[in-house]
């Protein structure tokens, strides 16, 4: 089982950019993806980005493509998500997870981290 943690959200003006991180414990293997996705109030949990732990092979949902940026570090086992040009449409709750196949689905995704909060104002 992997333990994984959120960090790095906050409330920030429209336009403006955060940098998610999320710390991986326990056992990781390096076939696996490493996604965030998103829920917004009221809204169905949603896929944002995607990345290959061994290859470095990243995926976006078209909403947030150019925008977003994933990466790892996998001397840290930690994945990042820096959000740039930030919207208000951006406010969700940001979950950090991890799945042994290139899907986007969250059903497929086994182990999830508790989630950090992005508020975009204005």
């Amino acid at each position: 089982q992997v333990q994984l943690v959120e960090s790095g959200g906050g409330l920030v003006q429209a336009g403006g950019s955060l940098r998610l991180s999320c710390a991986a414990s326990g056992r990781t293997f390096s076939g696996y993806v490493m996604g965030w996705f998103r829920q917004a109030l009221g809204k169905e949990r949603e896929f944002v980005a995607g990345i290959m732990w061994s290859g470095g092979s990243t995926y976006y949902a078209d909403s947030v493509k150019g925008r977003f940026t994933i990466s790892r570090d996998k001397a840290k086992n930690t994945v990042y998500l820096q959000m740039n040009s930030l919207k208000p449409e951006d406010t969700a709750v940001y979950y950090c997870a991890t799945s042994p196949q290139i899907t986007a689905n969250a059903a497929y995704f086994s182990s999830w981290g508790q989630g950090t909060q992005v508020t975009v104002s204005s």
